[in-house]
């Protein structure tokens, strides 16, 4: 795709409230503004660490541009926990419905109405196989400028460190990404005691309602366990290795 030629179009930013995301916004806007339409979206989760909207509104400053909502029109709370109780699925090879109803289903409802001509997602230089794969399997009007510009996660921190922009507070507590606490699409033993010791009244949450489903969240010595029956001290894969991004896509790691 040539992307020098666009000109006189909408493009639709799809802002995480993470690092990747914050840049290629900012990317965007100086590639893409002067000659286009640019709105810059967010999905917010009820389940998301307070501290996420802080680092949105420091965005906001930073790129002297407006962030706007997109809201599922059936879950107008935004909550993880009412879509697995309403679905009683929690997530599986395939994803988890929070995923699927409150980020994509939400983007549709704004794309529906807005009617964007180009979607720019966080896909960083180590996400080139998932750009494409978006590109096959969801729409090929993706633009890539973190990839384009051969940014990985890394350099996305530097930016936003090296201009003053603190981090969201769940990236010090040792998690990857700025998702939900208490990710469903994470399984790695790791993850969830870190999740039972930095947040236990979550971990609880997540447990006594993945109880009530059935559902196995959690690897433990090579099989699924229900996070009641998973030891405080057991390990799994390491954080920095074990990315599951919560985005349009909606595939479990």
């Amino acid at each position: 795709m040539d992307t020098s030629k666009i000109k006189d179009k909408h493009i639709a930013v799809w802002f995480s409230c993470g690092a990747a995301s914050s840049v290629a916004a900012k990317l965007t806007l100086d590639l893409y503004g002067k000659d286009n339409k640019v709105s810059i979206i967010n999905n917010p989760i009820k389940e998301e660490h307070p501290d996420n909207q802080r680092f949105l509104k420091d965005v906001e400053v930073w790129l002297d541009f407006p962030i706007e909502f997109a809201v599922r029109s059936k879950y107008p709370d935004q909550s993880c926990e009412e879509v697995w109780a309403d679905r009683k699925f929690m997530s599986g090879p395939m994803g988890a419905p929070c995923t699927l109803e409150l980020k994509k289903k939400a983007r549709q409802e704004w794309e529906k109405v807005n009617k964007p001509d180009y979607t720019v997602l966080g896909f960083t230089a180590e996400e080139v196989k998932r750009a494409d794969r978006f590109r096959l399997t969801e729409r090929d009007t993706l633009l890539t400028p973190l990839i384009d510009v051969g940014f990985t996660k890394e350099d996305c921190f530097r930016v936003l460190q090296g201009d003053g922009i603190t981090l969201p507070l769940i990236y010090t507590l040792g998690y990857p990404n700025a998702n939900c606490i208490g990710c469903v699409k994470a399984s790695s033993a790791t993850y969830w005691n870190l999740v039972r010791e930095t947040f236990p009244e979550v971990f609880l949450s997540r447990e006594k309602q993945s109880t009530e489903i059935g559902a196995k969240l959690a690897y433990y010595k090579g099989e699924r366990v229900m996070l009641k029956d998973l030891p405080p001290d057991a390990k799994g894969h390491k954080l920095k290795d074990y990315d599951f991004e919560c985005g349009i896509f909606c595939e479990e790691k």
